[in-house]
Formats: C-alpha cells, sequence, structure tokens
C-alpha cells in the first residue's frame, strides 16, 4: 500500500499525526473491504477555494465541500506498479469548520472524511436512503474498530 499525501494549502497547520491517522483508516477501510493492500491513494489537503474549483469542474456544484473522491482502481494486474484506487481531495478549511461544528477534534475529522472518501473509491454511493445507510454503517464501522469516537 503506498499513500501519498500533498499539502497543498497553507491555511492551518497539519502534524505527522495526520498521516499516521489517514494511514491507518485507509488500511482499515481496505481491510474492511477484503481488498488487500496492493493499492496506491493519494490524499491531499487543499482550501475551501480550490475545492469550490474541483466541485465545480468535476460535479458541476458551484460550492464548497468537505472532500471529493476520485476512484481510479487500474485493472492491469500483475504491472510492475501498483493500480491506483483513486484520489481523496479534502478541505481543511471545511474539515476544521465541522469538526468545531460536531464538537470533535480536526483529526477526528479528517479521519471520518478519509473513511468516507475510501468507501466512494470502493464503488459505494449515498445517493438514495438505502445506499447511505450502507455506507455510514460501514464508516461507524471502520471508525469503532479503530477507536476514533466523535469525543477524540
Amino acid at each position: 500500500m503506498e499513500v501519498y499525501i500533498d499539502n497543498r494549502q497553507t491555511e492551518i497547520l497539519l502534524d505527522e499525526k495526520i498521516e499516521e491517522i489517514i494511514n491507518s483508516v485507509i488500511k482499515e477501510c481496505l481491510d474492511y473491504e477484503k481488498y488487500g493492500f496492493n493499492y496506491e491513494i493519494s490524499v491531499s489537503f487543499v482550501n475551501n477555494i480550490e475545492i469550490k474549483e474541483l466541485n465545480k469542474r468535476f460535479r458541476g456544484k458551484d460550492k464548497e465541500t468537505d472532500v471529493l473522491s476520485f476512484p481510479m482502481e487500474d485493472e492491469l494486474e500483475g504491472q510492475d506498479y501498483l493500480p491506483t484506487l483513486g484520489d481523496i481531495v479534502i478541505s481543511i478549511e471545511k474539515a476544521n469548520e465541522q469538526a468545531k461544528e460536531y464538537g470533535h477534534s480536526l483529526e477526528r475529522e479528517i479521519a471520518y472524511l478519509t473513511a468516507h472518501s475510501m468507501f466512494h473509491l470502493m464503488g459505494y454511493d449515498h445517493l438514495t436512503d438505502s445506499e447511505k445507510i450502507i455506507m455510514r454503517r460501514k464508516e461507524k464501522d471502520v471508525m469503532k474498530n479503530l477507536r476514533i469516537f466523535r469525543n477524540n
């Protein structure tokens, strides 16, 4: 498993603990879905301006959002490189706003957004109520398995 982290924002200082959290969440999500660990995943941290631009360009929504997922699973097995599962883009500003709103830490919010996005990368969505129930259960299970709770 290769996780590439790209911090493209300067609004909020991120420490090395964030990388550990992201890696543990990604690993737990892959394990939970029995995907194995032979994937590359990139995680980019951006500000609200950049995520708004990406949201408009790729989803047609001219507003800020907390996280965007770009699934890209390669079907080329047996190559000399790891297949790319996809890209996760997190707005640190939005994540920080939500952490304050929900009364928990920025680290916990980043962990949740990473889990949420990982399930998108693995093919889940929440367009219908039944899809939303399934996806939320998986996210909660991963967070519980990692002992990351709302008050963290």
